[in-house]
Parts: C-alpha cells; sequence; structure tokens
C-alpha cells in the first residue's frame, strides 16, 4: 500500500514549523538573508552600509558635499547538509498512518534542529571578546555576566532586549543557585528554552552548548550576544515519500541545508566558564 496521506508541500511545511519551534541558537541568529538554496556550496551574500559621518549645522551655512557611502559584502557559505530517512512498517503503521507520520516528522524536526543549533553554538571561537572564568560557582557567576553585558554596552550596544544570553544546563544551574532574580513572563515562558531575564537581556539554555573537559574541569563555552551578530540561513530543499523496494513499509527522507556566519564579531561575547566535577 502506497503513503496515501502525503503532501509534499504540506509535510516540508509542517516540518519547517516544527524545526522553528525547537530551535534555540538558531533563533537567536539574523535569518533575513534565506532565499532559494538548492545545493550544498551554494552562497549568501551579505551586504552592509560603512558608517554614516554626523556633523555640526550652522544656520545659514552650506553643509559639506555629501560623503559617498563605503559598502560592504560578506558571504555565508551552505556548507551544512544533513538528512534523514526513516521507515514505518505497515503491520505498525496500521490504520494511523497520518499519526504516526506525524510523529515521525516532529522526532525528525527535534533532531534537525539540535544538530544545527550545535552547529551555530559552534562557532564560539569567532566571538570577538572572550570572559573566562576557571572556576565558575554561584557566587561568582552574576558577575561574568554583567561584565559580558558591559562589554557589549562598551561596544554601542544599548538595548538590552536585542542581547540573548545562551548558557549550558550546569551554567543555568549556577544561576538558579544563585538566587538571582529571573524576570518572566507568559511571552517568554512559550519560547524554547527560556528560562527569564537578566537586566533585561534573556537567559536561554541549551544542551548544545560546546564543552570541553580538561583536569577534571568542564569548560562551558557560553555565549552572550545580539541577535544580528550571527547570520543563518537554511533550506529543507528535499521531503520525499516513498516505497523501499525490500520493505513493506511507508518512507520519508528529507535534506536539509544550511550555513552561519559571525557576520558582527564584537558583539558576540564568549562565557567561558569552567565547572569542577562533582
Amino acid at each position: 500500500m502506497a503513503i496515501t496521506n502525503f503532501i509534499p508541500t504540506v509535510w516540508s511545511e509542517t516540518l519547517a514549523t516544527a524545526l522553528d519551534q525547537r530551535y534555540i541558537g538558531v533563533a537567536n541568529c539574523n535569518r533575513s538573508f534565506e532565499g532559494d538554496i538548492r545545493e550544498k556550496g551554494a552562497r549568501v551574500k551579505i551586504c552592509g552600509v560603512g558608517a554614516v559621518t554626523v556633523g555640526d549645522y550652522t544656520k545659514n551655512t552650506d553643509m559639506n558635499n555629501p560623503e559617498t557611502l563605503s559598502d560592504t559584502a560578506r558571504e555565508l557559505v551552505i556548507d551544512q547538509a544533513k538528512y534523514f530517512n526513516f521507515q514505518i512498517d505497515d503491520i505498525d503503521r496500521a490504520q494511523a498512518t497520518p499519526v504516526l507520520m506525524s510523529e515521525a516528522m516532529r522526532v525528525a524536526a527535534a533532531a534537525l534542529a539540535n544538530t544545527a543549533d550545535a552547529y551555530v553554538f559552534g562557532l564560539y571561537g569567532e566571538a570577538g571578546t572572550t570572559v573566562s572564568n576557571a572556576a565558575a560557582t554561584a557566587d561568582n557567576i552574576m558577575d561574568d555576566l554583567i561584565r559580558a553585558r558591559t562589554i557589549l554596552y562598551g561596544k554601542g550596544v544599548g538595548d538590552t532586549s536585542d542581547i540573548v544570553m545562551e548558557v549550558s544546563p550546569e551554567v543555568a544551574a549556577l544561576i538558579l543557585k544563585a538566587k538571582i532574580a529571573l524576570s518572566t513572563d507568559n511571552g517568554e515562558a512559550l519560547e524554547a528554552g527560556c528560562l527569564g531575564s537578566i537586566g533585561g537581556c534573556k537567559v536561554y539554555v541549551s544542551p548544545n552548548i560546546v564543552t570541553e573537559s580538561d583536569g577534571g574541569v568542564t569548560y562551558h563555552k557560553c555565549l552572550v550576544r545580539t541577535k544580528r551578530a550571527i547570520a543563518f540561513a537554511e533550506q529543507l530543499s528535499e521531503i520525499d515519500a516513498y516505497r523501499p523496494e525490500k520493505r513493506f513499509a511507508d518512507a520519508v527522507k528529507g535534506l536539509h541545508l544550511y550555513g552561519a556566519k559571525t557576520v558582527y564579531p564584537e558583539e558576540v561575547v564568549l562565557l567561558d566558564l569552567g565547572i569542577a566535577a562533582a
């Protein structure tokens, strides 16, 4: 029996929606550059303009000639190609194809989202500034968060609502143990991974934060950044339903293409926090 409840466009939209609901690191990126990405190796051009000079105006005096703005262009390379490929046996499926397929697509979306988030967090080495603490504790974690936020203020980032803090579950535990007053509302509670806000900056918890162990200490590569600092572009380029030749089963395979680039490294602070093994 062939798949009778499979409509590629509908499943593609369902998977894309499920991905968006699972994203944490990707959700905090600038995704304005997504377009018609068809294959790995595609390039997305990110254009910008240079600084604008501000001068003093004097009444009845000519202004300077208009300046010519310099433009900048960076390329975001789609260098990641991930796939899923699962089947549901006819016996297991029984009469519940739509239900099983929906659940399977949800699980596939979660796996793809975790992989993409890990990729974004893996860009921590491109941060413009690093705040290091080899012995992070509940007593000093707030100092590190404030220091990172202050660094961004010094870079000209004045809107705290544009700053996000992304931490590992272990660092989140230190924040909670520190009894820091986290402001929350219903809107924040609905966001994936949002713990609350500190000083107007939202704090997100993700198990995909990069960690490295050294001598009994695990270093958590947490990020404090603006939402425009890292650009991310993706495309669900293929979603196909088929019947495996050697099985009585319905199968679905899909291809997820994406790439990311740190566009404003000066607006990314790496919190390199060491936590000793218990």
